[in-house]
């Protein structure tokens, strides 16, 4: 089974001003693009772009600097939440990606060391609730993404496939689901199609790059064939998103993403 493919044109196509590398992206094969943030772009020339390209928009992330688990934040997250959402809706967008702790370029803002665990995940579900109501109302999904702890995100609470699909279970909603990141899971936990068989059911988009490194697909240890394969053995039928930073130039990259 050949998976249809999204590319994050945020680390790769760097070559290339930002609203070249959608018709890139489509050139090279993606039926998809993706990116970081959307407050820091020009929202009709994002559209445009795509609409010219004839590529789709997978998602972004959707919460920028606030937290799923800060009761506190609860009111200001769905607010920002909302709208992330009409953004989608713009763009025409599939979906949006969630965190745990809110993030600015990536680094964890607070990890909230006075709040127990007891608060931080009932928080979460509390919120999460919300979130899938916004979701169904919309017709926009959201992927609950964890995220490494050692090398990139210190400091995130939502750092395991169990915690992040065993929430998205208990929401119970189609349109909440878990963005399953390999790069971020390998180095948090490892047995990767061990998890992606425990948990794959609740896998809404996936995101690929190797590990150590970030770079593509073949510059490390992870079996990209066999993690390819386990997905398929699951029936796994959403997008593959590859996230990462080209070893050397987005071109020669590219080229290991086509043999999937």
């Amino acid at each position: 089974m050949k998976f249809q493919k999204s590319a994050c044109i945020e680390p790769m196509y760097t070559e290339l001003p930002f609203l070249d590398r959608f018709q890139a992206a489509k050139n090279d094969g993606f039926d998809f693009v993706e990116f970081w943030g959307w407050t820091d772009k020009d929202l009709d020339a994002v559209k445009a772009a795509a609409d010219a390209a004839g590529v789709g928009i997978s998602g972004f992330n959707g919460d920028a600097e606030l937290s799923l688990i800060d009761p506190a934040q609860k009111k200001d997250y769905l607010d920002y939440l909302k709208k992330s959402v009409a953004t989608a809706k713009k763009l025409g967008a599939r979906s949006v990606t969630i965190h745990s702790n809110g993030m600015d370029n990536g680094r964890v803002l607070c990890a909230y060391p006075e709040l127990s665990d007891t608060v931080k995940l009932c928080t979460m579900y509390g919120t999460l609730l919300e979130c899938a109501k916004i979701a169904e109302d919309a017709g926009i999904a959201m992927n609950l993404e964890p995220l490494n702890i050692t090398t990139d995100h210190m400091g995130t609470y939502l750092a395991t496939t169990r915690m992040a699909a065993e929430l998205t279970r208990m929401v119970g909603s189609p349109m909440v689901k878990v963005l399953y990141d390999v790069y971020h899971m390998q180095l948090n936990e490892g047995s990767i199609c061990d998890n992606i068989r425990a948990y794959g059911d609740q896998f809404g988009h996936i995101h690929v790059a190797d590990a150590p490194g970030r770079h593509e697909p073949g510059t490390g240890e992870i079996n990209y064939h066999s993690v390819f394969a386990c997905l398929e053995e699951i029936g796994y039928k959403g997008l593959i998103g590859f996230e990462f930073i080209p070893k050397t130039s987005t071109a020669e990259a590219v080229k290991a993403v086509l043999t999937y």
